[in-house]
């Protein structure tokens, strides 16, 4: 019995290896049926082959494209990973600034993305810094309200064995507070690695002259939808290989958390 485990635990490994080609190939399959009982013409629907042909002729254009769209989804994901961060850890431990800061946050999230573009691209400019400030103020949110809700839910219990062994201030933040809450800013930075492209990509819509975003909008002004399916499937390449980056990195800092290690 003893040794049926590694073997098992192999087995297991290599059906997790394989389930994303075998996603990709279901999905592939899934688009060329489309295709055919559907009989939409190439300039509408695009197959497979032909958004596969187009990418290899124009893969040096779209790579650098690509590489902007992912340095502004990276950049906004840290500027907004940060500012959640500090927003958080304020509502948690300065009560006097809840009423408001709570507002302004709800205020932010409550006017939609699309009108904040033009309003963003007017204040910096269409170069990356108005593309990453849309990417950290979508990201901002989830952040921040994941990690605010886990350090308002620590265990009463755990804060008192803390501080019946002089663990108190910075110290009980530090050590018992902050870990305790990681779990649910976990969930919350999963939320916001999945959303993180929205705002570049409204961003380069919205104005600009780089970037996958750029590139969609202008293949599809001139009917090249081969080459916007090409762009497109590079964006959810790119932003599918940012979140499961980011969730293996996340599952490893919270291994101790029940169900995380095996997920």
């Amino acid at each position: 019995m003893r040794a049926r485990a590694p073997d098992r635990q192999s087995d297991q490994t290599a059906i997790a290896s394989l389930r994303p080609l075998v996603i990709a190939a279901g999905l592939v399959s899934a688009w060329q049926l489309v295709v055919w009982f559907s009989g939409a013409p190439p300039y509408i629907l695009p197959g497979p082959l032909e958004v596969a042909q187009t990418w290899v002729e124009r893969s040096p254009i779209i790579l650098r494209h690509a590489g902007i769209t992912l340095l502004e989804i990276v950049l906004g994901l840290a500027i907004g990973v940060l500012v959640g961060l500090g927003t958080a850890v304020l509502l948690s431990e300065w009560r006097r600034l809840r009423p408001w800061l709570l507002p302004v946050l709800v205020i932010s999230q409550a006017i939609p993305v699309f009108a904040l573009a033009p309003i963003l691209v007017l204040w910096l400019g269409y170069g990356m810094a108005s593309k990453v400030a849309m990417a950290a103020l979508i990201i901002f949110f989830p952040v921040t309200s994941a990690l605010y809700d886990g350090l308002r839910r620590v265990d009463p219990l755990w804060l008192e064995a803390a501080r019946s062994l002089g663990c108190t201030g910075i110290r009980l933040f530090r050590r018992v507070r902050l870990p305790a809450a990681l779990p649910a800013f976990a969930s919350g930075l999963r939320v916001a690695t999945a959303v993180a492209p929205i705002g570049a990509v409204v961003g380069e819509w919205v104005g600009s002259s780089a970037g996958l975003g750029y590139l969609m909008l202008h293949a599809n002004a001139r009917l090249q939808i081969d080459l916007m399916f090409a762009a497109l499937l590079t964006l959810a390449v790119m932003a599918v290989a940012l979140y499961a980056a980011v969730d293996t990195i996340l599952r490893r800092a919270v291994a101790w958390q029940p169900g995380e290690a095996n997920s």
